[in-house]
């Protein structure tokens, strides 16, 4: 299937060429007829899949046609980085077009934003937060509104912002297109696609299966313990780069410099930075000059880097869905990638529902924490070889072995029933 038939503008057509696109995704494929078609929509899929083209695709072409210098889409997100990502989306495929885009969100210069509203936009891309603040200051006027989105909306529920959204709602005509795109389907969300969706069409591209391209690995290790074999992890060579969950902005901040001071290139990502330092933080990570991003799952979102080898869960995710969007950025565009878990005594029951969506009894290994050895030995201690694993085979996984122990970062790691590769086929 080419993205011929849906017979596109020729500037879009240009812009796809450009970008190098060829076949659609499979979301692509079953939203963008019925966008087209300026039906409602329900959008189900992994990140990764290709729905930011789903929904801005079908919507530029609708706004070729029609005036200018007026609000006629708004789309909604959650973060200031996956704002800025859409949004440089919509700048890339409206080239050499008089289209024009806005991205709103907290953290900067309000007045810059006021101004550029003021010169016209057809397009804006907003955090609901400073989208209610303009509108407040009566900044922006959004009764043109044609076609309304709003993406990740099971993380726009987990941040609080359904009250913000009801507040939007009413600034924007009854008459309108209605896109919901998320990764989940929690209650929150059922409900608001029965209260603003009319009539829609369903999309659902596996949005609860794990991605078949990346192999997961799961440590049983005791809380202590996390930092030093995290340490051990990231010194390995098929270790590019790695993005490091943990469920507090205080611990991603701690983490991140602790590795630094270890001598890791990392940063953190989390929601207490200024803008300008999130937007240095996730820049250096894309660029390379950083190699590991320690972040929460809040301010993960938006974070869209090709080639991501590794994702590390230091912190066990709450559910599956969340575990399933975390790996789901490693192991995109038929690249392999890797999801290392650590999980305490306290997480076996969220573990057994993530065995269960693998399909497979994925093996767990355990690291078992003995008595530090003396300072003299840590400093000339090796860095062990736990986990390294050559991409071009899938060895068998060995149970019942006993490996000598090996000092990580100052403790003594005894591995127990190790498994060294695996790759469920998933």
């Amino acid at each position: 299937m080419s993205f011929k038939v849906f017979s596109f503008h020729p500037h879009l057509e240009a812009a796809i060429q450009l970008s190098g696109y060829t076949t659609p995704t499979p979301i692509q494929q079953q939203a963008m007829p019925s966008i087209l078609d300026g039906r409602d929509l329900l959008g189900l899929a992994q990140t990764g899949t290709g729905k930011t083209a789903a929904f801005v695709l079908p919507t530029l072409q609708r706004l070729l046609q029609g005036p200018r210098k007026k609000v006629r889409a708004l789309v909604i997100a959650p973060t200031r980085e996956l704002a800025e990502q859409i949004n440089e989306y919509f700048v890339k495929m409206t080239a050499g077009t008089s289209l024009r885009s806005a991205v709103i969100y907290g953290g900067v210069s309000k007045s810059n934003q006021s101004r550029r509203l003021r010169e016209g936009v057809e397009i804006i891309v907003a955090c609901p937060g400073r989208l209610l603040d303009h509108l407040q200051d009566k900044a922006v006027d959004l009764s043109h509104v044609e076609v309304l989105i709003l993406d990740e909306a099971d993380h726009m529920f987990d941040k609080g912002f359904l009250p913000d959204i009801r507040r939007i709602l009413k600034h924007v005509p009854a008459k309108r297109q209605t896109l919901i795109f998320s990764a989940t389907m929690p209650g929150e969300v059922r409900h608001l696609v029965e209260d603003i969706l009319n009539n829609p069409v369903k999309v659902q591209i596996d949005y609860e299966r794990l991605i078949k391209s990346v192999s997961h690995s799961m440590y049983q290790v005791e809380q202590g313990d996390k930092a030093a074999l995290l340490q051990e992890l990231l010194g390995k060579p098929e270790l590019h780069n790695a993005l490091v969950f943990t469920r507090t902005k205080h611990k991603a901040r701690s983490l991140a410099l602790s590795l630094e001071k270890a001598g890791f290139k990392a940063a953190a990502l989390q929601g207490n930075m200024s803008q300008v330092k999130r937007q240095q933080a996730l820049e250096g990570f894309k660029q390379g000059t950083y190699n590991i991003l320690v972040a929460t799952d809040i301010a993960a979102r938006g974070i869209d880097v090709s080639g991501l080898s590794h994702v590390i869960n230091f912190d066990m995710p709450d559910t599956v869905e969340a575990y399933t969007h975390r790996t789901g950025r490693t192991g995109r565009a038929a690249c392999a990638g890797d999801a290392f878990t650590f999980m305490t005594s306290d997480d076996h029951r969220i573990v057994q529902q993530i065995r269960k969506a693998l399909g497979s009894e994925m093996p767990i290994e355990t690291i078992a924490s003995t008595s530090r050895r003396p300072q003299a030995d840590r400093s000339q201690a090796a860095r062990p070889q736990t986990v390294a694993r050559p991409k071009t085979a899938r060895p068998q996984a060995t149970a019942g072995r006993t490996e000598k122990a090996a000092p990580v970062a100052g403790k003594n790691i005894q591995r127990r029933g190790r498994a060294k590769s695996f790759d469920f086929g998933i």
